[in-house]
């Protein structure tokens, strides 16, 4: 037996949409900015969703409207099944090969290390449409993206979550400018200085990552408390760029000052240690547990990528 809401033909979706918007935003005008339409196209469908169900759904208070209670009635539902219908398009979307793969990692590291590497990346997974994002340091959610990349100490004893996949130890050390090195060094460069020579030199620090002076002079034997910060900056690219030209000396992972290295622009005169975080990768996992399905092949070409990284001092 057909039901009698089965009988009923639904409004249709533009003008459900429009309805819902005028309901979440409480004015046609901000209705209409929020879907890209001008304040008579919402109007007119507003109009033409009362004149379909036969029923009043806004009425004028002073120089505003306002919902009826049979509008209040319409908007929660159309808002509550519209955002279901939304999460359930973006998920089955999901596990097409053909929608883009929106990553999200540190900017530093996607100036540094991951733009230059485009083209093999793109050699090696020919199908994946990747969308890179830079994410605020040390803050990134997986809101809005399918993965996000950073650096971060994993719980003790506890082992990574399925949609979380490690790709490499984190490593940092001090770089700086050649000049400034032979300036303070005499030119010797043939063995490491005594880390010790950093006592009272003013050293360039980010906000995004606090502790890693104090996690690096640990490992040298050198209590935190006695070390200088010089210049802080926001970002660790900021830094990067400080230590470029000589302003001071820098702390980083190797990952991101590899070519700076190689090239000579930059000296790490007492190498790089391993610190207590790594670099993973956070996947976005739907309501039943969807991800993208190029989600793993690029984990796999970023940990090989990472793996054939120089070891650098």
């Amino acid at each position: 037996m057909t039901s009698h809401n089965q009988d009923v033909p639904l409004p249709s979706l533009r003008a459900l949409r429009a309805f819902e918007a005028l309901g979440r935003h409480g004015s046609v005008s901000r209705a209409a900015a929020s879907l890209y339409l001008t304040h008579g196209a919402v109007s007119r469908q507003i109009k033409l969703l009362e004149d379909q169900l036969g029923v009043a759904l806004v009425e004028k208070e002073g120089r505003g409207l306002r919902l009826t209670d049979a509008g209040r009635e319409l908007a929660d539902a159309a808002g509550f099944h519209l955002g279901a219908l939304a999460r359930v398009c973006a998920e089955v979307a999901r596990t097409s090969v053909q929608s883009p793969f929106v990553l999200s990692c540190p900017g530093s590291f996607l100036a540094r290390w991951f733009i230059p590497r485009l083209a093999r990346l793109k050699q090696a997974l020919p199908q994946l449409e990747l969308h890179l994002t830079a994410g605020e340091e040390g803050v990134a959610t997986l809101s809005g993206v399918d993965g996000v990349l950073r650096f971060q100490r994993l719980p003790e004893g506890e082992p990574p979550g399925e949609v979380t996949r490690i790709l490499g130890q984190e490593r940092i050390g001090p770089v700086l400018s050649r000049e400034l090195e032979l300036h303070r060094s005499g030119g010797a460069t043939a063995s490491p200085p005594d880390p010790r020579v950093l006592l009272g030199q003013a050293l360039l620090h980010t906000r995004s990552r606090p502790s890693a002076w104090g996690d690096w002079s640990r490992r040298q034997g050198i209590a935190p408390e006695r070390l200088t910060m010089g210049q802080g900056f926001e970002h660790l690219n900021y830094l990067l760029e400080a230590t470029l030209v000589g302003l001071g000396v820098g702390i980083a992972p190797d990952y991101l000052v590899e070519e700076d290295v190689r090239a000579g622009r930059l000296v790490a005169p007492w190498g790089f240690v391993a610190t207590d975080a790594c670099l993973v990768l956070e996947l976005a996992a739907g309501p039943r547990g969807a991800r993208h399905p190029l989600a793993n092949d690029l984990a796999d070409w970023l940990a090989a990528e990472l793996a054939e990284a120089p070891v650098l001092g």
